[in-house]
């Protein structure tokens, strides 16, 4: 192994010798495309298989069990091997971008994969892009880290190794760079859709030479668009975001509930399992991702998906279906967030498209039923697809193109356009923050599109601290303090109580005329000079709170304590103005260091 990474370091010093720094990041795109590409279908593959497996079960109802059985070996895997917990999807993603430098640790370029393709190959009803995109933005990061590349190319890294994922699991190129500028680069510049594209391409050629057509994703659209649906298009789109809200108050509220029950995780898990049985009893379609049914929705063939239920096997009627396709809209985020909140791995991606397929054909049904018009149930249900992604995911541009690609052509985009852009500007309206990245946003934990707020994310409350931590005792006199400042360049110094805890500041312009006077009083205590600083900073406060701090008391210099209220040092104002610019310096175009 050490000959490997020695060879592969002079193979890298000699690429960088001959190569400006823009080739050498596309060189190293391609490397994470063509790595991200191959896991992700790898991981689709083996759940491919795992759910061919299931369905080859002689006695139909025995593969409701294996939800429960995917979900035991998840938490066991979790527990045994990766310390019981470890952080999901697209919000670790931002995360690390925002607060470690863009290092992703090496474990998340498998662990996603083992541990999604247990949970959604066996029947969990989540989906694999999620953790498509964190594995291949940990493929990403870590190709970085061994290239030596800088935090903003590792960034870009991390982009191209999800576009890469995103490209191969839909075999939709345009889609995957859209999502990573959309979603994960919230500030970015023309330069780099170069490495991102190279990416994205290279993943979907991994899917496209590989994957077998029954394993991809594609529509062939049997209407063309007619511009008199265009109203009915807009109350979909309204619909899609109401929808979009629903479906993330439902699973928010489902996963936090079950996440939060103090039992055994394997009962908790057990639980899960059998709350699933009961769903996927009653509605089989919430069994697993649930792209076959989509597909049987988009093409009209959406009896098919009552075949396996108990309660709607013989729905022929169009109240009926709409009453079990109305049930599948509601309940599938119930089942994402059973599956999740159980200790299950995987995405909110595939059951979004799956809600909006359902939701586009109950809506055209009903219209439909009532002999006005004959709308396009098929074209209605991919355009649903990406009115509930947008809104789910806040990611209207990435819904837009992804069903474009997946359906071979633009037809359908002015209705896509119309259906997302509505879904979004509503769930905007009332959600500033989707779903998964709510808390990190408000805690400033990730970038967002506040350029100022991101950048300062970007800073260290412990870098900025003051080198010197020289206090003085609120019981001791003026001729100390005189002392201690003698010693020291500082302007402002903290005190102390008989507890070490912090008492307040004491600034050198406050008892300047006591020093320098005629009638210096040696033996003044420091108790009588000590004041309250007009604001204070304790040490897990994000640095956009820091700055609201400085603005607010427009201080120079603010004390930093820590939770038992003891004193760490000083910020200075001054010196984060500094290192913002410093960092503000760094967002070049890639190609001007060439």
């Amino acid at each position: 192994m050490k000959n490997l990474k020695y060879i592969y370091h002079l193979l890298t010093e000699k690429l960088r010798s001959r190569l400006n720094k823009a080739q050498y990041v596309i060189y190293v795109s391609t490397l994470v495309g063509l790595a991200s590409g191959l896991v992700s279908v790898l991981l689709k593959k083996l759940v491919h298989y795992l759910q061919q497996w299931i369905e080859d079960i002689p006695a139909p109802p025995t593969y409701l069990v294996f939800p429960a059985i995917g979900l035991i070996l998840t938490v066991f895997i979790t527990h045994r091997f990766f310390r019981g917990s470890f952080k999901r999807g697209i919000g670790m993603v931002l995360n690390a971008i925002a607060q470690k430098s863009s290092f992703i640790p090496r474990s998340h370029t498998y662990l996603h994969i083992i541990t999604s393709a247990i949970t959604v190959g066996v029947g969990g009803s989540v989906g694999l892009e999620s953790p498509i995109v964190a594995t291949g933005s940990a493929i990403g990061s870590n190709i970085a880290r061994v290239n030596e590349l800088s935090y903003r190319d590792r960034s870009l890294m991390i982009a191209c190794g999800a576009a890469a994922g995103i490209a191969a699991v839909f075999n939709a190129p345009i889609a995957g760079v859209i999502f990573a500028i959309e979603v994960l680069m919230v500030e970015s510049v023309v330069s780099y859709f170069i490495p991102l594209i190279i990416s994205a391409v290279i993943g979907a050629l991994c899917s496209k030479i590989i994957l077998q057509e029954s394993f991809l994703f594609n529509f062939f659209l049997t209407q063309s668009f007619n511009y008199k649906f265009v109203p009915y298009y807009v109350l979909l789109g309204v619909l899609c975001g109401f929808i979009a809200l629903y479906y993330a108050k439902s699973f928010g509220s489902t996963e936090r509930y079950i996440h939060k029950l103090e039992i055994n995780p394997y009962l908790k898990a057990f639980l899960g399992g059998f709350g699933l049985l009961i769903l996927c009893y009653t509605l089989p379609p919430l069994f697993g991702e649930g792209y076959v049914s989509i597909k049987k929705v988009a093409t009209g063939e959406i009896e098919r998906t009552t075949q396996k239920s108990y309660l709607f096997a013989y729905a022929g009627q169009t109240w009926t279906l709409l009453i079990f396709a109305i049930s599948v809209v509601f309940l599938k985020p119930v089942a994402a967030g059973i599956t999740i909140g159980s200790g299950g791995n995987g995405g909110n991606f595939a059951p979004s498209l799956f809600v909006g397929s359902f939701l586009g054909f109950a809506f055209s049904r009903l219209f439909n039923s009532f002999g006005w018009t004959q709308i396009p149930e098929g074209n209605f249900s991919l355009a649903a697809m990406a009115g509930v992604l947008s809104g789910v995911m806040y990611c209207p541009l990435t819904a837009i193109f992804l069903i474009a690609e997946i359906t071979n052509g633009y037809e359908l985009f002015i209705p896509l356009m119309i259906v997302s852009s509505l879904s979004y500007s509503i769930v905007k309206h009332f959600e500033p923050y989707s779903m998964e990245t709510k808390l990190l946003a408000l805690r400033g934990e990730i970038f967002t599109h506040k350029k100022e707020q991101n950048i300062l994310s970007t800073i260290s409350l412990k870098e900025m601290l003051t080198d010197s931590l020289k206090t003085i005792s609120i019981n001791s006199t003026l001729a100390d303090l005189i002392t201690l400042m003698s010693d020291s360049n500082s302007t402002v110094f903290a005190v102390h109580d008989e507890q070490d805890n912090f008492a307040g500041i004491i600034e050198l312009n406050d008892v300047k005329n006591l020093i320098l006077g005629k009638d210096i009083q040696p033996q003044m205590l420091i108790a009588n000079l000590v004041k309250q600083p007009k604001e204070v900073i304790y040490y897990k406060d994000p640095m956009p709170k820091v700055m609201q701090k400085f603005d607010s008391t427009n201080s120079w210099n603010l004390p930093v304590l820590d939770a038992e209220n003891k004193f760490m040092g000083f910020i200075s104002k001054s010196k984060l103005f500094n290192r913002y610019r410093e960092i503000l310096a760094e967002h070049s175009d890639l190609y001007e260091e060439v």
